[in-house]
């Protein structure tokens, strides 16, 4: 009988891999906790409607790449694709808007789902980590939201990057400049890809995203939308580069730059990693001001926040993905018959909080050392059956060699010190 194997496109992560992902997640979450945002934990399904309507019907995502399925009560249910609508989903639903504390800053990880072609960094079960401000407009709390990603791939220790940032303008400044876009497009309708030539009706600036041969060059003479916004959305935009560039960041200008979502207006961003080819995007994000009134809330209700894929940057950090040592601390017992008594100690470590482990099945001490080496420990306490006789121990530093005899009682100092 064959071995029963996993779904094309939903990868296992297995260690030491899976300690370097953990590793990426705590360093985006640790990030997004020093900015105040505060985690929250949504659903992994959610009414199909929500993406439906806040994603935008001529994305990508909602054209092609949702799960979408009728669960027992008849419901269309959808595994969410991306987080944002999901998380402002939420907040609507628990009256967030009217809670007079606002902007409301949160940060979520986990699990998405899109059916994709599965290719390195693009899978069909992909994680994110995101933040989302919700409740302000203010160019400051753009910038905010801008820096804290920046911020959180470079502690997560990605190395060369860009950041592509572009303005959408608001709402009302879409429906001229579309009418202007079609007909533009309208002069290449024998050309157009057919998602495109269906699609932009219903948002034409999607074509700026295809990829199909030929797009990049007609779109290269395409009007912009840059040239459409309003005053107050350039200004807004003109403050918030102002912000970055005075914390040293330097910023790509690309007009060109919508993301794959409908629902962004003004400021929108785009982080890439040097050295991962066309897939280069290890997150980014944007503003959403009109996102709540398409899930149905009465009133503007503002957002701006960002997602950072957890599996595109571990693709970036290549042979730099470095996951946390396993152990702190390898108890080694000089013979079988002091099992118990490393079994003791390894229990007052890890009560101690120190990360500690011991070898199994009655392994020769050599052997012992050697899975000391391998689990990442600084130390090896080395217990005999002669030292035990006179209450000490054996520390031996791993590294360079050194070992010293430190009484039973002083081991815990001996090891946190």
């Amino acid at each position: 009988m064959d071995i029963l194997r996993g779904i094309k496109g939903a990868p296992d992560w297995l260690p030491p891999e899976a300690g370097a992902f953990d590793a990426v997640e705590r360093a985006f979450l640790d990030t997004a906790a020093l900015g105040g945002y505060e985690r929250v934990r949504t659903p992994v399904f959610e009414p199909t409607e929500v993406f439906a309507r806040g994603v935008g019907a001529s994305t990508d995502v909602v054209q092609k790449e949702m799960y979408t399925f009728e669960d027992k009560g008849g419901r269309s249910i959808t595994l969410r694709p991306e987080g944002t609508a999901g998380v402002l989903r939420a907040a609507l639903e628990a009256g967030v808007p009217r809670s007079g504390t606002l902007p409301v800053k949160w940060s979520y990880a986990g699990e998405f789902f899109r059916y994709e072609r599965p290719q390195a960094g693009r899978q069909r079960q992909f994680t994110q980590v995101g933040v989302e401000a919700l409740g302000a407009t203010d160019p400051v709390l753009d910038a905010e939201v801008v820096l804290l990603g920046w911020e959180a791939l470079k502690r997560a220790g990605v190395g060369e990057m860009t950041l592509r940032i572009n303005t959408l303008g608001d709402r009302v400044d879409r429906p001229a400049y579309h009418e202007r876009l079609n007909a533009y497009l309208d002069d290449f309708e024998g050309d157009l890809p057919p998602d495109v030539a269906e699609r932009r009706h219903l948002n034409p600036m999607r074509a700026f995203d295809a990829k199909a041969p030929g797009m990049a060059e007609i779109m290269a003479g395409a009007p912009l939308l840059a040239d459409h916004v309003n005053d107050e959305a350039k200004a807004f935009h003109e403050e918030v580069c102002g912000l970055l560039e005075a914390e040293g960041l330097v910023l790509t200008h690309d007009d060109r730059l919508v993301r794959g979502l409908d629902y962004y207006t003004r400021t929108t961003f785009e982080y890439q990693a040097a050295g991962l080819g066309a897939q280069n995007a290890v997150g980014g994000g944007g503003r959403y001001d009109g996102l709540a009134e398409d899930l149905g809330w009465p009133e503007p209700f503002p957002g701006v926040g960002w997602a950072l894929g957890v599996d595109r940057t571990l693709l970036a950090l290549g042979e730099a993905a470095a996951p946390p040592p396993r152990a702190e601390v390898f108890v080694v017992a000089a013979d079988p018959t002091l099992a118990p008594q490393a079994f003791g100690l390894v229990a007052r470590l890890r009560r101690a909080g120190v990360a500690a482990d011991q070898a199994f099945a009655g392994r020769r001490m050599k052997a012992q050392l050697k899975l000391a080496d391998r689990s990442g420990a600084r130390l090896a306490l080395v217990l005999g059956a002669d030292e035990l006789a006179r209450g000490v121990v054996t520390v031996k530093d791993l590294a360079s060699g050194s070992q010293r005899e430190v009484a039973d009682a002083e081991v815990l100092a001996a090891v946190t010190g």
